[in-house]
């Protein structure tokens, strides 16, 4: 497995746009804020989505076009959330029979997203202006997968790309993905937009079945900032064009599959769990020596997602008490006194908590650890021989910033 250029148009069949189109009244055309993505075939498909009871039109008119398992074109827009939005539906359904007929497709084969403000009649005249001129501006490139991802950011810094390929069945695979998230994130799947493109030969319930191992060890242990979106949507496409014999079944090739497939989602979860708003450090919790790993996982999630420990690894500050706290608080049973605490980074260690109890330990040593942009809680519990791992990043000034006037 190696990792290679191209985002979501590194595997076989697929290209990608972004482009502007106006979504938002009077925004500069120098930020794109709509992105297109085709396959050239038909394509196998699955989809997962927010478990907010509240959800956007988009997400609402995914899940019904994917119960069939295909798919060929991915059109989304930033600005606007098309949630709880005057013409809501309608204007989703506008949406995907313009992509349909700009892509030269059935409108059955279309899926839409849309991210940015709640509550706002979604422009999609702009839309469906825009959608002929993606078309034409599709490339196979790594130029278009750039573009589409940089169509979807909102208050993100980045972009969020990778790709990767590996051998499944003999035959080389490519596996590309474009992810956008940096606020109202929390487990339950990441709140996110989420592309990932395959030419893997692979059924659909495979395909989903992939999907929802490689999200339970990845997009579902991430946080920012505890908020579960409206419009969390993850949804990959396999053109099939790779030649390997089609994956029906599990066995070796679907493991072979699988291993890559989860390496990139857990690539794209740390980038948004680092560019979370306002955020200066990603929070690696690593929790080790637990009963089970639905144990751990809960464990780290409440550490990941504690207030508490974000603002004291934003100030630098090795309080490993809050780190036992959120453990505490996690709802799981374990025993605090076999629990051990480090603070790690690319700057060295620092033991500071031993069998629950506080150890002495370097200040100065302490801060020139967390000073680094990936900050790792090292936790062994000596409970048992299981281990998770969940991202999330510190609380800076900056998130109320952002979030105080993000609508206005």
């Amino acid at each position: 497995m190696q990792y290679i250029d191209g985002g979501v148009c590194a595997a076989k069949g697929f290209s990608a746009a972004g482009i502007w189109c106006g979504v938002k009244a009077n925004s500069s055309p120098a930020k794109k804020d709509l992105a297109l993505i085709v396959a050239e075939v038909p394509c196998s498909a699955a989809g997962i989505f927010t478990k907010n009871r509240v959800k956007a039109a988009p997400v609402l008119f995914d899940i019904e076009q994917l119960k069939g398992g295909k798919a060929r074109v991915i059109a989304a827009n930033s600005k606007n959330a098309n949630a709880c939005a005057p013409e809501g539906m309608e204007n989703a359904r506008r949406m995907a029979a313009a992509a349909a007929a700009a892509a030269g497709v059935d409108v059955s084969e279309v899926v839409v997203s849309s991210t940015g403000v709640i509550g706002q009649r979604l422009n999609v005249e702009a839309i469906e202006k825009g959608l002929p001129e993606a078309a034409k501006a599709l490339s196979a490139s790594a130029q278009g997968s750039d573009d589409a991802a940089n169509a979807i950011m909102t208050t993100d810094t980045v972009k969020k790309e990778f790709a990767l390929e590996t051998t499944v069945g003999g035959k080389t695979v490519r596996i590309g993905g474009i992810a956008k998230g940096s606020g109202m994130i929390h487990p339950n799947m990441g709140t996110m937009l989420c592309y990932i493109t395959t030419d893997c030969a692979i059924s659909s319930p495979m395909l989903k079945k992939a999907l929802l191992a490689a999200n339970a060890l990845s997009f579902n242990r991430i946080s920012v900032d505890g908020d579960t979106s409206t419009n969390d949507s993850c949804v990959v496409l396999a053109s099939g064009l790779a030649g390997n014999a089609e994956i029906t079944a599990e066995g070796a090739d679907y493991a072979a599959f699988l291993e890559g497939f989860t390496a990139l989602c857990i690539d794209l979860a740390r980038s948004m769990a680092a560019d979370g708003e306002g955020a200066k450090h990603l929070i690696t919790c690593q929790i080790k020596g637990a009963k089970t790993v639905e144990q751990a996982e809960i464990i780290g999630k409440s550490v990941i997602g504690s207030s508490l420990t974000k603002a004291a690894i934003f100030g630098c500050d090795a309080n490993w008490g809050r780190v036992l706290a959120a453990m505490g608080y996690s709802g799981e049973d374990f025993d605090p006194e076999q629990v051990d605490v480090a603070f790690a980074s690319a700057a060295g260690r620092v033991e500071v908590c031993k069998d629950g109890r506080g150890l002495a330990f370097d200040e100065d040593l302490a801060k020139t650890v967390l000073t680094e942009k990936e900050v790792v809680i090292d936790v062994t519990m000596r409970e048992g021989d299981a281990s998770a791992t969940c991202w999330g990043c510190d609380l800076t000034y900056d998130y109320v910033r952002i979030n105080g006037d993000y609508r206005t």
